[in-house]
């Protein structure tokens, strides 16, 4: 990173920018600023395909319709879903975790890390346990509350799981995924973005990464031609996929770490500096 900010090492424009959400391209309380939002529709105007590829689920995107491009497309709950934001969230298509993988895992993390209690969200919304907590976005939109055995249960009301989440009450944030992927790490993919000990788990090899090589192969993208962004372990995969990746300053240290280029912090418009110099090569 430069002086003045991002110094990009790309010979040509992309194709494809595939960015992550909160801590990223987003401002503290999920806002776009101008600066960013003129960036992304520069691109899109230039040919720049935008794609948004978040842990958020689908019901969290609503508010962002106006940043998505003309296709429409987010990349959502860490790959397990793909969803057309200008459609309210509308469930394109979705990568399910198997009720009993979901319950092996539960049983694991319970076994292993007394307290953890978790939520589901799938097809048709989203279900949690009563002792996992809500602290933020409020239980509006909550469809059941029970155990997770009655919740998964044959002829129970989540089905089409895309995405578990597990929270425990104190452990540290990373000390929690650790532990989780001992625990469960061979039954499915457990990663983390928030500070808080709230781990996100999808079916097996479902990730960013593999969702977003799936919809660019659909496309006649390369990988090469891909320039991501993010900030959280759950994108460690994606930047590691991607032609070309980029870590904003206030990355968890890993990500910084595993990312070789750097822009300034999402609160700076780091993603809009970078695309800013992109779009000059055109």
């Amino acid at each position: 990173m430069g002086e003045d900010g991002p110094v990009t090492e790309a010979r040509t424009a992309p194709r494809l920018i595939a960015t992550d959400l909160d801590g990223t391209l987003l401002c503290s309380g999920g806002t776009v600023s101008d600066r960013t939002a003129a960036a992304l529709a520069a691109a899109e105007a230039a040919g720049v395909q935008v794609v948004f590829v978040t842990g958020r689920p689908p019901r969290w995107m609503q508010q962002l319709s106006p940043h998505i491009g003309g296709h429409g497309v987010a990349i959502c709950s860490n790959g397990g879903a793909i969803v057309d934001v200008r459609r309210g969230g509308e469930l394109i298509e979705y990568f399910p975790m198997p009720a009993e993988t979901s319950l092996a895992v539960v049983e694991a993390l319970r076994t292993e890390l007394p307290g953890t209690a978790f939520a589901f969200e799938y097809a048709d919304g989203w279900a949690r346990e009563p002792e996992y907590e809500v602290l933020m976005w409020g239980d509006a939109e909550v469809r059941e509350i029970a155990p997770a055995e009655r919740l998964l249960a044959d002829g129970g009301p989540v089905r089409g799981l895309f995405k578990l989440l597990a929270k425990h009450p104190d452990l540290d944030p990373d000390t929690f995924l650790s532990e989780a992927r001992t625990a469960a790490g061979h039954l499915a993919e457990i990663t983390r973005s928030a500070p808080i000990p709230l781990l996100e788990i999808s079916a097996p090899g479902v990730t960013k990464a593999s969702t977003l090589a799936r919809w660019c192969a659909e496309h006649g993208i390369d990988r090469s031609e891909v320039v991501a962004f993010g900030d959280m372990p759950n994108d460690l995969e994606m930047l590691a996929w991607a032609g070309t990746a980029y870590a904003v300053a206030n990355a968890h240290p890993q990500v910084l770490a595993a990312v070789a280029q750097h822009t300034v912090s999402n609160e700076d418009d780091g993603v809009a500096a970078v695309v800013e110099e992109l779009l000059r090569l055109l």
